[in-house]
């Protein structure tokens, strides 16, 4: 097994757009009702016709 490189070349110079600043935090989603019962994107069923139909 051959050792992997932990360092960089000395040659490297980083490109403007790296910044060592964290990622935003995601935003907590929003609930919201749905009208037609429960949500199939959630669930994975859809009904078509009165026949549950599973991607």
């Amino acid at each position: 097994m051959t050792q992997r490189e932990t360092k960089r070349p000395e040659t490297f110079q980083k490109p403007d757009y790296w910044t060592n600043t964290p990622p935003p935090k995601p935003k907590a989603p929003e609930p919201t009702e749905d009208p037609q019962g429960l949500s199939p994107t959630r669930y994975g069923d859809w009904v078509k016709d009165g026949i549950a139909v599973d991607f």
